[in-house]
């Protein structure tokens, strides 16, 4: 079959039957590898970092939150053009081209990670450049809502973010397991040895064992290089859905230039946002935030030619109340669900990996020789997470979609509140570990809730909005719930470092609470706008 498809009409039973559901399920299934990869390499760093404290990399804790700090905030930016990316370019096009994108920072890492000589702002134009995997994401759920029968597409874009999030777990069990291997052979270099334990999905490493850190970069850029090509010789463009996505190099210089907006608005934010040397430190979080995103649309707006046409269509989405509405509700649930993933190994080192004991009448943090490793235990939040999340389309499908947010958002609240509780009790302790079992249990449920949740607000979005407008609601929805990626790393981190773990999950119950009230309003109450849609 052509790239291109010039015909298609899936709300018509016999269209769909015939041809529709073979060529929308060979798009969702090559679709779903490659965002897993690109969820991997986004967000590896979280995994990384905790690695190169173990080997004594030259840098401090707060170095290493910049690097996830600069892949959270790139990748959510990039969001908001690759929102619009399918209409100019074409699904084929785009997935192909941002999935080979993936490719450098992963290569990039591999030899960085080589030697502790690598100067810090290497790895931070790395972490900038692993940005794309959070982009894609958007660009995916865009194009795989194309495919499919608006009764149906709880279930698709739940098996796509679903199973595409199990990227965040994949990465989380095998970037530890191929570290303890010598995989590349020449390529990846000689190994470090470690100076504290670490440890894998079956336990733990004891200090001065060998480790290929860098690994964790070449083995996802040999997994990504097959699904490129998959995604080259399996996937269509849909023309109805983009009528003139032209040459596939004009196609690609649409999306590059694109890609570029988000690049230089997320540079410029960082830069003006990091404390020196890095950055100048002049904004605070929420400033650099806002600047970076009214600043891309702005650029996206006044585009020259077609994009900037095009870009300037689908803002009418912005006059919709929806919009805005299920923004704040996507970031209830998958801006917790990417944020916890990210803060979640560097919490568990910095909480759980020092006791608090008093030493000549002062309370001091001293390592904590009974600490669990992170790189064991990390993954199985996002695990359940992204488990669960088609289940959450499924049910919305069977019931609507608001009533299952907000009986996950009750559930966040009284969960985050609790994990709040247990972080203040471990922090405080001497023996903090006895208190880990009840935090991991904790978070695993705040995990599950996040993934029906993200099944759920997709299918209020499927209903609510019509097959033009759904794609960019769910990319710019997906965007800006993203910078919880960015966001979740440096509250929680803020708060540990004052001493006061706790009140950032507090302050993440009392957003919750408010989602609530918000969704009750819009898509609960007996007036409501929408009826549990």
């Amino acid at each position: 079959m052509a790239a291109d498809i010039k015909e298609w009409d899936v709300e018509d039973k016999a269209f769909w039957e015939s041809k529709g559901k073979r060529i929308a399920n060979r798009n969702l299934w090559i679709s779903i590898p490659n965002l897993l990869g690109a969820f991997a390499i986004w967000l590896m760093w979280g995994m990384i970092t905790v690695q190169m404290i173990n080997l004594g990399f030259p840098f401090s804790q707060a170095e290493l939150f910049t690097l996830t700090a600069i892949a959270g905030l790139t990748g959510a930016t990039l969001r908001i053009p690759a929102s619009f990316m399918i209409r100019v370019a074409g699904g084929r096009n785009t997935i192909f081209l941002t999935s080979l994108l993936l490719i450098l920072p992963a290569l990039g890492a591999g030899f960085a990670l080589q030697t502790q000589d690598t100067p810090l702002w290497v790895f931070q134009l790395l972490a900038l450049l692993s940005g794309v995997g959070g982009g894609n994401f958007a660009a995916s759920m865009s194009n795989i809502s194309t495919f499919f029968p608006k009764n149906r597409q709880g279930l698709a874009l739940g098996l796509n973010a679903g199973l595409g999030n199990f990227g965040v777990t994949t990465m989380q069990i095998l970037i530890p397991a191929v570290m303890t291997v010598g995989l590349f052979g020449v390529i990846a270099g000689d190994p470090m040895t470690l100076l504290k334990d670490s440890g894998t999905l079956i336990g733990r490493i004891p200090a001065g064992s060998e480790t290929w850190i860098q690994n964790a970069g070449f083995i996802w850029a040999a997994i990504m290089i097959p699904l490129v090509v998959l995604a080259w010789f399996g996937m269509n463009n849909l023309r109805p859905i983009t009528p003139e996505p032209g040459h596939a190099i004009t196609a690609f210089g649409k999306i590059l230039s694109l890609y570029l907006i988000g690049f230089l608005t997320a540079g410029v934010g960082l830069y003006l946002y990091l404390p020196p040397p890095t950055g100048l430190g002049i904004l605070n979080m929420w400033i650099a935030m806002l600047l970076i995103i009214v600043a891309t649309l702005f650029l996206m707006r006044i585009m020259p030619g077609k994009i900037g046409a095009n870009s300037k269509r689908q803002f009418t989405i912005f006059k919709d109340k929806h919009t805005w509405s299920m923004t704040v509700l996507y970031i209830l649930t998958f801006g917790s669900f990417i944020g916890f993933s990210m803060a979640l190994p560097l919490s568990i080192t910095v909480i759980f990996g020092f006791s608090s004991v008093e030493v000549d009448g002062v309370m001091e943090r001293v390592a904590n020789p009974n600490a669990p490793s992170a790189l064991t235990y990390a993954w199985i939040g996002p695990f359940v997470g992204a488990l669960i999340r088609p289940v959450g389309g499924w049910v919305s499908d069977k019931v609507g979609g608001s009533i299952v947010t907000q009986i996950i958002a009750g559930v966040m609240v009284i969960a985050s509140a609790a994990v709040g509780y247990m972080m203040m009790l471990a922090y405080n302790s001497p023996n903090p570990e006895q208190y880990f079992f009840a935090f991991i249990a904790l978070f695993i449920v705040i995990f599950a809730a996040t993934g029906i949740g993200n099944g759920s607000t997709f299918r209020t979005i499927g209903v609510i909005y019509n097959r033009e407008q759904a794609g960019p609601v769910l990319g710019w929805t997906s965007a800006v719930a993203a910078y919880g990626a960015f966001v979740a790393p440096l509250v929680i981190g803020e708060q540990i470092r004052g001493g006061t773990p706790e009140m950032a999950m507090y302050g993440f119950a009392v957003f919750y609470a408010l989602c609530m009230v918000l969704n009750w309003w819009f898509y609960l109450r007996r007036n409501a706008y929408v009826k549990n849609p």
